[in-house]
């Protein structure tokens, strides 16, 4: 048996300024004082130079990168750039880029390649809308993107998935332990299946309106080995909870 180290990362999409670096600095220093977790925060882009020095204790990291090195692609950030300015690990296949961006499965694996070459931890979301879930196919719609999102050669020791049921993620509503059992099972059995003892050790986090009232719970269920925490990773006062949560459970 595997025993797996609990992650929390904290996604905070565009939300962030200068002004929330104090936030930074405080997070970082309560997970300094709680042991037993892995924790990470992925500001927006320009916030990553300046939120690396000030976050000993918590890593830094992106909520996306391009497949490329370089080259002709007005806005985007190559995971090599994302390295230079002080990052750890970057978010790869995020729901909202799936919708939002219309990113595919062939690219999110593209992205996840890319980054890990750069030398980055790499989160790979996967996971379904609520008409999937309605219809019952919810488990066979998350392991196909697991299967066609992952690369074919991943460093386990560097690869995470994050489920994200879509139907939570800012609405308020979170999956229910018996939900997250089912499909972290699931996606474990996948993991197993493809990577053999390297898919045990591979981490499966939680990605659905996760906060301080429902972390503890969630994170007792087999195979939850933490959280990809969205507005709750804001704050201090919200997101410390969570990683106080996750080192006890």
């Amino acid at each position: 048996m595997h025993v797996r180290r609990k992650l929390v990362a904290g996604n905070w999409k565009m939300n962030g300024t200068r002004a929330a670096l104090g936030e930074i600095a405080a997070i970082a220093a309560a997970a300094r004082e709680t042991a037993g977790v892995d924790v990470a925060l992925c500001p927006p882009f320009t916030l990553i130079p300046l939120a690396a020095p000030r976050a000993g204790g918590v890593a830094i990291g992106g909520q996306d990168c391009h497949q490329s090195p370089s080259g002709a692609h007005t806005g985007n950030v190559s995971a090599a750039m994302l390295v230079e300015a002080g990052a750890k690990l970057v978010i790869v296949g995020h729901s909202e880029r799936r919708a939002d961006q219309h990113e595919e499965d062939s690219l999110v694996r593209a992205k996840a390649e890319a980054a890990l070459a750069a030398g980055l931890q790499t989160i790979v979301c996967v996971g379904e809308v609520e008409e999937e879930r309605i219809a019952g196919s919810h488990v066979d719609k998350v392991l196909y993107q697991l299967e066609h999102s992952l690369p074919e050669l991943a460093r386990e020791a560097e690869l995470v998935v994050a489920y994200e049921p879509v139907w939570a993620i800012g609405t308020g509503r979170t999956a229910t332990p018996a939900d997250a059992a089912e499909m972290h099972a699931a996606i474990r059995a996948a993991l197993v299946a493809r990577f053999g003892d390297a898919g045990e050790r591979i981490r499966i986090l939680y990605g659905g309106s996760c906060n301080g009232a429902n972390a503890a719970e969630l994170f007792k269920v087999d195979q939850v080995d933490g959280g990809l925490v969205g507005g709750a990773s804001l704050t201090a006062a919200q997101f410390v909870p969570i990683i106080e949560a996750a080192a006890r459970s």
